[in-house]
């Protein structure tokens, strides 16, 4: 038993650090896509050359998370295969129709035109290249796409019935639609793309209040924020809709999952609680609370009854303290993010004195982290409380392991994982600065 639990445990850790490190660069390619989108958008309409240089140098950023987007990427695929076998075997027809529809609809798109953009700018024609751009940011959408709906039909199956039993029991697709559009796909489809053009405004909005701040490239910086600042407006806006309608399916689905977020353990009214801490063992929270909110959010009436952890069994519960503090963690953040996009544009709106305040403009240097912190910890949240089940109400955690793998062999391949991801980080970290560092001058400059 202890060696099972270790395994679990390390395999669980691995897959954590994997996915969380994978997840830093597809947000910041989905947003920056969108932005290439506006950026070179704008100089076929006005031939602006502003425009041109924008795009160009936001291009060898985009490039650069692609690239450490797919490396990072592919270890998780092997995952699936050498730590987590019975769960692969369980859910391998879900996921390989979902992983199918990606290599066809989002990944062979942007394969397909990634080369034109990034070195086609006086190989083809303007329209040509737009085309491309258009295409390539379509593409990140789409493997955003069938990623979600993979990991949302673990949270709530639809559309399939199980063939056989024990460890041979595997989910088979019965209605493929009602499998893609299970009952949380849209929601956190939104809720995710949404997150990810904050990533990628967020990033364009820090180099530029950067350059401002130096008083380097100054016309470019404006420029930039000029397109920054309204997606990470809208965005953030977003978030607020979709996080609302995603709670409220929570509620509905995975009653103990939106309990534990909000530590709420008797049935009955929830409030909202804005900071504190959980303890477990006497089922407590200590902290400041809105009384009733929970449930006006989320049923219309702050008198409504919300399933507490009370309902379920110990054994069905998901670590509580851990989940609370990752979601709280991810509000607070997304509250962050409002306030610095509402005001950034309230004070480039107010005859542009964003440009020339200090304080605003390094405020907007160090808020890129943010949307990554708000990312990472909104995806933990969600992860983590679904436990102890992997696929809801169908297949536990502790049930989905290979059963040839040990403790010694996750252990070190997580080591060695952890030694190579730092090691790119560190990379990724050089090349952006050494981009950055160069600026837009440098746009004659080979990829």
């Amino acid at each position: 038993m202890f060696e099972v639990m270790d395994v679990e445990i390390l395999a669980r850790v691995q897959f954590a650090f994997t996915a969380a490190f994978h997840y830093i660069y597809p947000p910041l390619s989905i947003g920056l896509g969108l932005i290439l989108v506006i950026m070179e958008g704008l100089w076929l309409r006005t031939r602006n050359s502003l425009w041109h240089e924008l795009a160009r140098f936001w291009t060898r950023v985009f490039a650069l998370t692609f690239a450490l987007g797919v490396a990072s990427g592919v270890v998780m695929e092997f995952e699936f295969g050498t730590n987590w076998a019975t769960y692969s075997r369980y859910v391998g027809d879900i996921f390989g129709s979902a992983l199918a529809a990606e290599g066809i609809f989002a990944f062979f798109l942007e394969s397909s035109f990634l080369a034109v953009l990034l070195f086609g700018w006086n190989k083809v024609g303007p329209r040509m290249h737009f085309f491309s751009t258009l295409m390539v940011a379509l593409g990140a959408h789409f493997s955003a796409v069938w990623i979600i709906v993979a990991n949302s039909w673990q949270q709530t199956p639809a559309g399939f019935h199980i063939v056989g039993e024990g460890l041979a029991a595997r989910a088979e697709v019965t209605d493929f639609w009602a499998m893609v559009f299970n009952p949380s796909t849209v929601d956190r489809l939104c809720h995710t793309v949404s997150g990810a053009w904050l990533a990628g405004a967020f990033l364009v909005m820090s180099v530029s209040a950067w350059y401002l701040l130096r008083a380097r490239h100054v016309a470019f910086a404006k420029a930039a924020l000029k397109v920054a600042l309204p997606v990470a407006l809208v965005a953030a806006l977003l978030q607020l809709v979709t996080g609302h309608h995603s709670a409220v399916g929570v509620a509905r689905y995975q009653p103990a999952k939106l309990a534990a977020l909000e530590g709420h353990y008797p049935d009955g009214p929830a409030g909202m609680w804005l900071c504190g801490w959980v303890n477990d063992a006497e089922e407590t929270v200590s902290g400041v609370q809105i009384p009733g909110l929970l449930s006006w959010l989320v049923r219309y009436d702050a008198n409504a009854e919300i399933t507490g952890l009370d309902a379920f069994a110990k054994e069905d519960r998901p670590p509580v303290n851990l989940t609370f503090q990752c979601y709280h963690l991810m509000v607070v953040c997304g509250a962050l993010i409002v306030i610095v996009s509402v005001g950034g544009v309230l004070l480039w709106w107010w005859r542009g004195r964003l440009f020339d305040h200090r304080g605003a403009l390094w405020v907007l240097v160090f808020a890129v982290a943010l949307p990554q912190i708000a990312n990472q910890t909104g995806w933990f949240a969600a992860e983590i409380g679904r436990q102890p089940w992997i696929v809801y109400n169908l297949l536990r955690t502790s049930d989905a392991l290979s059963r040839v793998v040990t403790a010694q062999q996750v252990l070190a391949s997580l080591l060695l994982f952890a030694l190579i991801y730092s090691l790119l980080f560190v990379l990724f970290i050089y090349l952006l600065n050494r981009r950055i560092q160069l600026g837009p001058a440098a746009r004659e400059e080979r990829l």
